[in-house]
């Protein structure tokens, strides 16, 4: 395998960050935090016309047909722009499922206006709440019934959705409720389901460690460049010892998840069979490692760091709302286990 990006690789993550710095800097992204929905539809076809909302996808169905890497880069991209918006929820978890469960003409219908920038669509599992869910056009639901596992798309007519309270103020929470159950369509059941939601999972959860790596790399940036500049006692406060070991710790932080995630992303596209216990070790070593460079960056910028003008807070909210998502430290660690031990 490769140590690095490929030169193809590293011009699209280049291209990605160019893109993001031009169409979503943080005022942008501070103004669609303040709307309802967090979208812009202005923005998202831009994103569109980049290729990303199919980059994973077969390009009979209008996407591009790039790998796991290609995501992976391109989500660190936006995690370290915090892009706001439902892509998350549109591609690397709704698509995938797509991608992954349905039928050709399905993938014809719903999948192919995905890659085209032309829908976006939400899912849910079990539970009551969706991410995104006020801009999508079509939600998918995985939950039991009779036994078995199902996967139903929803029309956005047929799906009710609450705007509820969330962290991250770049990304929406909605409560979910099936206002006319004669309307899903089944995408598929039983075993067949479960594939698919496992796959949707692993590669959601390897593109959320990437977009995490992206957040972690920016607060380290700025904190940097702000220990730089800040000055206590007539000296820049980087020149301090007990400074500057807060800033080693955020970089070995960076680092140490910077290759987990892209070996994860490799895992999963090449198919090796480690690919699983590669994804959970990336996200339960990401979720507490985006905390703690939240941490010491907020600690270095002393009550600066606390004030909404200042960006890092923000990051917070995401690093945080990022750690659980899709499962905590522990749960990974226990499915590490569970996935070595054959339980």
């Amino acid at each position: 395998m490769r140590f690095d990006l490929s030169e193809t690789q590293q011009l699209l993550k280049n291209t990605a960050r160019k893109f993001l710095q031009a169409e979503c800097p943080m005022a942008e992204v501070r103004r669609l935090m303040e709307t309802e929905t967090a979208h812009d539809p202005v923005l998202w076809s831009k994103i569109a016309a980049q290729g990303w909302t199919g980059i994973v996808f077969p390009e009979e169905y209008d996407g591009l047909g790039l790998g796991m890497v290609e995501l992976a880069a391109t989500m660190e991209e936006m995690g370290r722009a915090l892009m706001p918006g439902p892509y998350l929820a549109t591609v690397p978890m709704a698509g995938v499922l797509l991608d992954a469960a349905a039928s050709a003409a399905q993938k014809r219908k719903y999948l192919a206006p995905i890659c085209r920038g032309e829908a976006r669509a939400a899912v849910f599992e079990g539970g009551l709440f969706a991410q995104d869910l006020g801009v999508a056009d079509y939600l998918i639901q995985a939950d039991r019934r009779n036994g078995a596992l199902e996967l139903v798309l929803w029309p956005a007519s047929a799906v009710a959705a609450k705007p509820m309270p969330a962290l991250d103020l770049t990304r929406r929470l909605y409560e979910v409720a099936i206002t006319n159950p004669a309307a899903g369509e089944l995408l598929a059941r039983g075993s067949e389901a479960q594939a698919a939601l496992d796959h949707m999972y692993d590669v959601a959860t390897t593109a959320l460690v990437a977009e995490m790596l992206g957040g972690m790399q920016r607060v380290l940036e700025i904190t940097v460049e702000y220990a730089k500049t800040r000055k206590q006692f007539g000296k820049p406060i980087g020149q301090f010892q007990a400074v500057q070991h807060l800033c080693a710790d955020m970089v070995l932080l960076v680092e140490t998840t910077r290759s987990a995630a892209y070996y994860a992303a490799y895992a999963l596209q090449e198919k090796l069979p480690e690919a699983r216990e590669a994804v959970s070790i990336a996200k339960s070593y990401a979720s507490e490692a985006y905390r703690e460079v939240g941490n010491r960056g907020i600690q270095i910028h002393g009550g600066m760091g606390f004030t909404w003008e200042n960006d890092l807070h923000l990051y917070y909210r995401r690093a945080k709302a990022s750690e659980i998502l899709f499962g905590d430290a522990t749960e990974h660690r226990e499915r590490i286990a569970r996935l070595v031990l054959g339980g």
